[in-house]
């Protein structure tokens, strides 16, 4: 079992003994806001569960059908993940408007209160826990579930003062009011987990990462890589895939241009946290890029050196060399 795997696992197993508490605290309250928080326990339950089956799937190594590998299926994993909570929040809303049409009586308030905050202390050392190891392994699909949980303790932790309030108060509504908040709390963030999987399942640019490479080349940069541009990455579950033209001096044998792409590839894999394959095409240098170009004892140098041009993230994913202008 994968280090991955276990994660999930650990979450998966906290989510059923969580869920149940709550289920608990809801059956002894009758509260619409303990409801709430444990209706949404199920939705943790089932997405970790899947996200336990796709990380053993995007583990799984390159075949014929699948060039890439099957890291996307992580991006997929969120993407349903996002969709159960989104849905969860609207069953949540629907709920607290119903309850205010036929309302039902809160007893044992401060029973309920203490097995809630048993629940949001738990979920909030674990989200802390995955949300940490998933940075560190780039795992977007163990990263989510930490937020996840970490959501999930948040609002737990808003659905207890409230409930204290209505237990000081002894004003009802509030119970209802804390249900509709949280409905549309669990909704934004089912939002944002949609947003992040669709973004990577388009291949939208991460620019993290594409500026976490810029600043290893910049910091290793070597004199005769001239120039990079054309630069993208992509990620597909805990590998990244780079392409991008790296200009070499024109006179340049075959095995020199071998081996100066090969030192480009080890200065990355080398450095970056997740495992890359890169795809590099090199370019011969040209006149003009010699303003540029700090090589000594160029044989076919045109005009001197004059010029640091300093790589960021606009000029190294323009589609051109380096040229004036």
């Amino acid at each position: 079992m994968t280090r991955q795997m276990r994660l999930v696992l650990l979450s998966l197993v906290t989510g059923i003994v969580l869920m149940l508490i709550k289920f608990i605290a809801y059956f002894i309250t009758e509260s619409n806001a303990i409801f709430s928080d444990a209706a949404e326990s199920i939705v943790n339950v089932v997405a970790s569960a899947f996200a336990y089956y796709s990380i053993y799937l995007s583990a799984q190594p390159k075949d014929q059908n699948h060039p890439y590998g099957h890291g996307k299926v992580e991006f997929f994993s969120v993407f349903v993940e996002g969709g159960m909570i989104f849905i969860a929040g609207s069953i949540i809303l629907i709920k607290s408007i119903y309850g205010v049409f036929s309302p039902q009586p809160v007893s044992n308030v401060e029973e309920g209160m203490y097995l809630i905050l048993l629940t949001s202390l738990i979920n909030l050392g674990v989200g802390f826990y995955l949300m940490k190891r998933g940075k560190a392994l780039r795992s977007l699909t163990i990263e989510a579930d930490g937020k996840h949980l970490q959501v999930d303790a948040i609002s737990s932790f808003g659905l207890i003062g409230g409930l204290l309030i209505m237990k000081l108060t002894g004003l009802a509504w509030i119970d209802l009011a804390l249900s509709f908040i949280l409905g549309l709390f669990i909704l934004f963030n089912g939002y944002k987990l949609l947003r992040k999987s669709i973004s990577g399942l388009m291949d939208e640019s991460d620019i993290e990462v594409v500026e976490e490479v810029v600043d290893i080349l910049k910091e290793r940069r070597k004199t005769e890589w001239i120039d990079v541009h054309n630069l993208r990455v992509q990620r597909y579950g805990q590998e990244l895939h780079i392409d991008c033209h790296l200009t070499l001096p024109n006179y340049y044998t075959l095995n020199q241009v071998h081996d100066s792409i090969s030192d480009f590839d080890k200065v990355l894999n080398d450095n970056l946290a997740s495992k890359t394959e890169f795809f590099i095409h090199a370019d011969p240098c040209m006149p003009e890029c010699c303003y540029y170009c700090n090589v000594e004892n160029c044989p076919i140098r045109s005009e001197p050196y004059t010029t640091h041009i300093e790589w960021t993230t606009v000029n190294v994913t323009k589609n051109m060399k380096h040229f004036r202008g």
